[in-house]
């Protein structure tokens, strides 16, 4: 054949490939438009304080009942044939991301030791413990008597539990006093609704005792025949009664101890470290409240620790014959005050540790000759040890300048050995033993990160963005060596912004599926958290809740300024609380971002507020805010999410949800999605994975929920053109 001849059959051969991709593309468009979900409007009118709101999407939601039902009604169908739908677009538009997928989620979980052990604690003459055996998804409960060279004695196996369930939490483990029983709580469904149960861990015989529709927790009495639980409301889900039970009967029979009837609290029930005192707890946003019984004495009366009031948080702990009080009673950033156990009330209490400006007092832990105060000092915890035979002090040292330490199990008090936990986002997770006497740290086990890890492969910082009122928003960021600030970097920023909590810069081994690939990862300490105090917090909640979001895209406005990345190459963030922030961000400054991952985002916030029978809305009203009350409605109308979706280009995005999630319920990002897909002027993607078998934390087991890690770690790096 000659050369013209070659060359005819290789244009040829080059046509037909142009033909064959042109009607692959075309088959992959049709097929994509063809499930393109498309949700049906049906418009629901509400009004409130004079104004009307139209939701076209009101339908999609369900109640319990029609979720639980094996004979869906019309109305289910529809919502389940959408959600069905929205699956089946997000498979496509990714199918060609599977095996990325694959090899990722085989990388992820490869780096998990599989037959892991946690570090042993000694309680009450035995060594606990939990350990992983290879390719299993749940951990086996564990324990010794006496000597860790003693035979072991598994308490509960939970893969033997879990056989069968597509979802499976067994929680609340407590060993009775005497060691001879286990109670603990199992969930089948991933609605936080769990079923007492009661082990003999002499005969292995599981006990007929067995108490449904509670939080999941028990506390023994000192009799070892009797514990007290919190009950839930069946539809609200919050914690409204204390019972007693007692061993060998049945629930009818149990007695009602407590009932909270102020439902914007959270309630439980605990025994006091010192084993002395049963402990009920009541707490909301601004109000903290105790009720205290001789442990001794199950079927006394408890007795109230200091009357309620409207506003005080404080938080408790019992050594010898008094009370340790850390309360925010004239002091912002908490103090430690301390009161006789017979002498609890607000008027006795006497100061030990005053308020300061600048730290916040977080919590402590006391030993016979110690005591450990966890503070928060310029952004990081702090761990100040003080002995109580001296008065002498000093802060532990952890040797980096950005990481996460915290006080972990220490169930004596007859001791001079302090159990804490640290990270950093480069060093993994490690239990120490502290000498609090003569400050020596004592390494017990650092996670191993199985195909090694070389912390100095990569570099942290702690960055400081200036916000819009001149305050400065700490970042910590990390990545791996050879990183480039040359505006093309890949950034994914995350941040929650809530409840006080504060996410410390800590390890993660999944994080190196992104660092490894070229990514950075920053940490927004943005207001709503308590990074800088409890002022940090009430400057990002309620009537200030706006400043967590623009703290956020001052941020990315910073780490773009700064050559870090650009708006093409910077990710966002967020789930539940985090996921309204994600929605608000999208919002107010939608061009700044490539892409935005919400996870189980909560953005359907005036609708959800208004409905005191959905889990968690009346005991947030001093979070977010009652939009029964207008001045409050008209400010969270400033930033709900779903109520401010607007007709205008919005980044790729991919949401998250779980069908039985009970802390976000699916709905809110159904209709999200639904309403963005209608009124966005982008042809940016915009995908939705329903995970049909789970809640608020995704699917249960040790490996499984790594999944939907790989989902969103490939959404990212394809749209940056990473593709192995």
């Amino acid at each position: 054949m000659n050369r013209n001849s070659l060359l005819v059959l290789f244009l040829i051969i080059a046509i037909a490939m142009i033909v064959i991709n042109k009607q692959l593309i075309e088959k992959q468009e049709k097929d994509e438009m063809l499930i393109l979900p498309v949700a049906e409007k049906i418009p629901h009118k509400t009004t409130i304080h004079g104004n009307d709101r139209i939701d076209n999407y009101h339908w999609m939601r369900l109640t319990d009942e029609q979720k639980l039902t094996k004979d869906p009604d019309a109305q289910t169908q529809k919502v389940l044939e959408n959600l069905k739908v929205e699956n089946a677009y997000k498979e496509v538009k990714l199918k060609h991301t599977d095996k990325f997928q694959e090899k990722l989620f085989d990388e992820i979980v490869g780096r998990i030791k599989k037959d892991d052990e946690s570090v042993p604690y000694l309680d009450n003459g035995f060594w606990y413990y939990t350990r992983y055996e290879k390719d299993k998804e749940y951990p086996i409960h564990c324990r010794k008597k006496e000597s860790l060279d003693n035979a072991e004695e598994i308490m509960i196996d939970v893969n033997e539990w879990a056989q069968g369930h597509d979802y499976y939490s067994l929680r609340g483990l407590s060993v009775s006093p005497d060691n001879k029983y286990l109670a603990f709580s199992v969930d089948t469904l991933s609605r936080r609704i769990y079923t007492i149960m009661v082990k003999d861990l002499q005969t292995g015989e599981i006990l007929e005792d067995e108490i449904k529709g509670t939080e999941g927790g028990t506390s023994w009495a000192m009799d070892s025949q009797t514990f007290f639980y919190t009950v839930k409301n069946e539809v609200t889900l919050l914690s409204e009664h204390i019972d007693r039970h007692k061993l060998g009967t049945p629930q009818s029979k149990d007695v009602r101890v407590y009932t909270e009837k102020d439902n914007t609290f959270y309630i439980g029930v605990y025994r006091s470290k010192s084993d002395k005192y049963m402990i009920i707890y009541n707490g909301h946003t601004l109000v903290n409240e105790y009720h205290i019984l001789e442990a001794n004495n199950p079927e006394g009366e408890f007795r109230s620790f200091s009357p309620r009031e409207e506003i005080h948080e404080y938080s408790i702990e019992h050594y010898k014959d008094k009370f340790y009080i850390v309360t925010n009673w004239d002091a912002t950033n908490f103090r430690l005050m301390q009161t006789p156990d017979n002498a609890t009330a607000k008027e006795n209490w006497t100061e030990v540790i005053a308020h300061r400006e600048d730290v916040l007092l977080s919590n402590i832990e006391v030993f016979t000759n110690h005591m450990i105060i966890s503070e928060r000092k310029d952004g990081l915890r702090q761990l100040r040890v003080i002995d109580q035979r001296s008065g002498k002090e000093h802060y532990i040292d952890f040797g980096e300048a950005i990481y996460s330490a915290y006080a972990t199990t220490n169930p004596s008090f007859d001791t001079n050995i302090l159990r804490y936990g640290f990270s950093s986002m480069k060093t993994p997770y490690s239990t120490l033993d502290y000498n609090m006497d003569t400050r020596e740290s004592t390494l017990l086990k650092q996670t191993e990160v199985v195909g090694g890890h070389n912390p100095d492969d990569y570099v942290t910082e702690r960055l400081f963005a200036p916000a819009k009122d001149g305050k400065m928003i700490p970042i910590s960021i990390i990545y791996k060596k050879g990183f480039k600030k040359n505006s093309k970097g890949n950034v994914l920023q995350y941040a929650y912004g809530s409840y006080g909590s504060t996410m410390d810069p800590s390890f993660s081994s999944t994080r190196l599926s992104l660092l490894d690939r070229g990514f950075a990862f920053a940490i927004a300490h943005i207001r709503g958290s308590q990074t800088y105090g409890r002022p940090w917090y009430e400057d990002g909640k309620m009537f200030n809740k706006m400043n967590t979001f623009t703290d956020f895209i001052d941020c990315a406005k910073y780490l773009i300024q700064e050559n870090y990345t650009s708006a093409n190459h910077l990710f966002a963030m967020g789930g539940s609380a985090g996921g309204l922030l994600m929605g608000a961000i999208v919002n107010l400054a939608p061009e700044l971002f490539k892409g935005v991952v919400a996870a189980v985002p909560f953005v359907d916030v005036i609708n959800t507020m208004l409905d005191g029978t959905i889990p968690l809305t009346s005991n947030e009203w001093d979070e977010w805010g009652d939009p029964r009350i207008k001045k409050e409605y008209d400010y969270m109308m400033t930033y709900s999410p779903y109520d401010n979706v607007e007709a205008k280009d919005y980044p790729n995005m991919l949401v998250t949800t779980g069908y039985f999630d009970s802390q976000v319920q699916y709905w809110e990002p159904q209709k999200w999605v639904a309403k963005l897909r209608d009124m966005k002027t982008d042809d940016n993607i915009l995908l939705m994975h329903v995970n049909m078998e789970a809640g608020h934390g995704g699917k249960s087991g040790r490996f499984r929920r790594y999944r939907e890690v790989a989902l969103e770690y490939a959404f990212m790096f394809d749209l940056v053109g990473i593709k192995r």
